[in-house]
């Protein structure tokens, strides 16, 4: 390792604790900061040495304008459709945005009927995000399927701007994925009443999608015309090692969970910690969103931004989540239809071998493994994403065969904003 490397690792070690030992008053709080910062130093040390480097030619001050500029020049999440609100079984406020296709002829046109019979009911699609962050993801996705095909976008309970869980705040219920299963079926219900479903999952979004099936299999059958799995598991994710090597990943394992628990119940200190070290937490982002070296800056300052927007308390209350989860019986529910199965080659967070796992229960779904990609693929390679996603919504009658999906743009560093 080099001088400026280690230097790197201290760094990203030292930041860690200033974040975590701000907030603790005990000693035996003190201690274990002390061991937390080194774990999660651990996972930054790949990102420091990469912020190292930059402060030694990009002043902090150049650095912080450098993120304004971008955060005005992007248009990335800034596509808005009709809002609504669906209400959870704990009385959750579920926020949603519905992209309305237009009939054909326009507001006023007639609608044509055939031999007195309505019209089909037309495909809608629904979207659900990842962890951390919100609808806004999808936002090449859904530039490129408006006017073309129903679409539907929430932002899950706790992020963007979905109301914080009832039950977590108010009875300290755990998080479970088959409660975001069942927030789905309530944006569902409230969003699309009637008529046939395709359901778009990311991450998170499609651990959701897996417990919506397992929890309601009639629903499934009944009315979800095609699925597709973006980047996501059906379970086994305690077994994942983020690209750390096996001491730095039994740290984490070991330390993670109590030590996001403990932040959370000292959010508003923590948080405040959290953008003192904004240059430390950005490397790392970029460096578990996208395995690509041409990343659009915008693109990667807008992932940032979400994952930013996420207070840490709802960070810890999800995390135990994952490792719990396992909807492997689930996918069965999904043969006979129409299937995308896609994800980066690089993700660091879902794997790719987890997807080809999913792939194998279904043999019929189509695997799309992104070369150059991380978890983030729908940002990093939308062209290839909406590319597939359109393809299936062909092969599920949800679009015409000739429909033309354009407008998904490009994050190469030359491209200009879609």
């Amino acid at each position: 390792m080099s001088e400026s490397s280690a230097e790197a690792v201290t760094d990203a070690a030292s930041a860690a604790v200033a974040v975590v030992s701000a907030t603790g008053a005990a000693g035996g709080w003190r201690r274990a900061t002390g061991i937390a910062g080194a774990a999660i130093g651990v996972i930054a040390a790949g990102a420091a040495a990469g912020v190292a480097i930059e402060r030694m030619t990009v002043g902090r001050g150049m650095r912080a304008k450098a993120r304004l500029a971008l955060d005005s020049a992007g248009p990335y999440g800034g596509l808005r459709g009709t809002p609504g609100k669906a209400i959870a079984d704990d009385g959750t406020e579920l926020y949603y945005e519905v992209d309305d296709v237009e009939p054909q002829g326009g507001p006023a046109g007639r609608r044509r009927r055939l031999f007195g019979r309505k019209a089909p009911l037309p495909v809608t699609v629904v979207f659900s995000h990842g962890y951390c962050l919100t609808q806004d993801s999808w936002h090449f996705q859904r530039a490129a399927l408006r006017g073309v095909v129903r679409t539907v976008h929430w932002d899950q309970r706790s992020h963007g701007r979905s109301a914080r869980g009832a039950a977590q705040l108010r009875d300290d219920v755990p998080l479970t994925i088959d409660q975001l299963g069942r927030d789905l079926k309530a944006v569902i219900d409230a969003a699309v009443p009637e008529g046939p479903i395709v359901l778009v999952g990311h991450s998170m979004g499609g651990m959701t999608v897996m417990a919506l099936a397992a929890q309601y299999p009639e629903f499934l059958r009944e009315r979800v015309v095609a699925t597709a799995f973006v980047g996501t598991s059906s379970g086994r994710l305690g077994e994942v090692n983020f690209g750390l090597p096996v001491a730095g990943v039994n740290a984490v394992r070991w330390v993670l969970p109590g030590v996001l628990k403990a932040l959370g119940q000292q959010a508003a200190l923590v948080e405040k910690g959290r953008r003192a070290t904004a240059d430390l937490f950005a490397g790392i982002i970029k460096r578990y969103s996208f395995a690509s070296k041409d990343v659009d800056p915008a693109v990667a300052r807008f992932a940032e931004r979400m994952i930013e927007g996420t207070p840490i308390d709802v960070v810890a209350e999800f995390y135990p989540a994952f490792t719990d989860h396992d909807k492997t019986e689930a996918l069965g529910l999904f043969a006979g239809m129409p299937v995308l199965v896609l994800a980066g080659i690089g993700d660091l967070v879902t794997p790719s071998e987890h997807s080809e796992a999913i792939a194998d229960l279904l043999p019929e779904a189509e695997l799309v493994l992104v070369p150059d990609a991380g978890h983030l693929v729908m940002l990093e390679h939308p062209e290839v994403v909406t590319d597939r996603l359109a393809d299936l919504l062909t092969r599920a009658g949800a679009v015409p065969a000739g429909a033309t999906v354009g407008g998904y743009g490009s994050t190469s560093g030359t491209a200009q904003p879609g």
